[in-house]
């Protein structure tokens, strides 16, 4: 049985409290968060044996506990994140890892020498159309990976410090990342504010890798519709991951350019190919399931997360890059090393 601690059961940390709360091989024994109206919000149905507090060195001090669930403010993640690898606990924390590449790098270099589990939230990567997405780059169904784009968009939950691109697009680099297999090597961002004069609303991001690949994302949470949609687009065939379908998340098609031989051998032609559209069957989990049951799996059998702390990284040194870019009208930003 795994021991836990969480920090955080605000706007999204609930949510974690509710399935660490479920899972069979874990016990989530003490809960913190300064705000008592947060505390008092958890329904008494998961409410079992767990302790609550407002001190999260309650936590830390419990020997007992074996990992701690960081889900405050991302301004908080890597004091509370050191402060809790420090004491000999495992550590999941939400992205981002934190708000600096210097602090972050203190995190993974302190999980290494304390040998403990450092696991970020990068959800995505734990959904399961993410996973046969990958699968059709991997068996070459798509043929050589050209561009993937995003849409992370709706109306609602404005931000009053985090901007759109730290709130909203560390799951597409990640999923970027994950499918490229590599790391892109520039970035360009731009993006305007609209509600609060500081806060950017809306923002554009483009990464270029260094085989003619790139992505380019669009998120907003100032946006007449609800859209989280991915779409993958290789030489052979392209998929669509839309997460606002209920059932049908991915559609592969079967459409692309192709060149044709003509009468002579030296002649040849393009032709436009419109091919079958194929839905395949995906067994559905809740993605944060799976990810809190992978934390308490890399723990217990003390394997690495396939988002740990340098994952993590990686995404932040996208993260930082594209804010540079933003800052200076979307001028194009190298990305730090790996």
């Amino acid at each position: 049985m795994i021991v836990l601690g969480q920090a955080g059961v605000g706007f999204w940390g609930k949510n974690h409290f509710r399935v660490f709360s479920g899972l069979k091989n874990c016990c989530l024994k003490t809960c913190c968060d300064k705000n008592k109206e947060a505390l008092d919000k958890i329904p008494e149905s998961l409410r079992c044996g767990t302790k609550f507090t407002h001190d999260f060195d309650d936590i830390i001090k419990d020997k007992e506990i074996d990992g701690v669930v960081i889900t405050t403010p991302s301004e908080t993640h890597a004091r509370l994140t050191l402060k809790a690898l420090s004491s000999g606990k495992h550590v999941f924390v939400e992205k981002p890892l934190a708000l600096s590449v210097e602090d972050a790098e203190k995190m993974v270099r302190m999980a290494e020498k304390s040998k403990k589990i450092l696991m970020v939230g990068h959800l995505l990567l734990y959904h399961p159309a993410a996973k046969k997405l990958k699968s059709y780059i991997e068996d070459g169904s798509l043929g050589d990976l050209n561009y993937m784009y995003s849409t992370r968009v709706n109306l609602g939950q404005v931000r009053a410090e985090e901007n759109a691109l730290w709130s909203l697009t560390a799951h597409d680099i990640s999923l970027a990342i994950y499918l490229a297999d590599k790391m892109p090597k520039e970035v360009s961002a731009t993006g305007k504010c609209y509600i609060r004069d500081s806060v950017q609303d809306v923002v554009f991001v483009s990464l270029n890798f260094d085989n003619k690949m790139m992505a380019h994302i669009h998120a907003s949470w100032l946006d007449p519709h609800k859209v989280r949609k991915f779409t993958v687009v290789g030489s052979k065939k392209m998929v669509v991951f839309d997460d606002m379908e209920a059932t049908e998340k991915i559609r592969v098609y079967d459409k692309g350019v192709d060149w044709q031989k003509g009468q002579s051998s030296y002649d040849a032609f393009l032709t436009i190919r419109e091919g079958d559209i194929h839905i395949p069957r995906i067994d559905m989990v809740e993605p944060l399931k799976v990810e809190c049951q992978h934390f308490i799996d890399s723990i217990k059998n003390n394997t690495r997360p396939v988002t740990d702390g340098k994952n993590g990284l990686q995404v932040l040194r996208v993260l930082t890059a594209a804010q540079k870019s933003l800052d200076k009208n979307g001028r194009p930003v190298k990305i730090g090393k790996e």
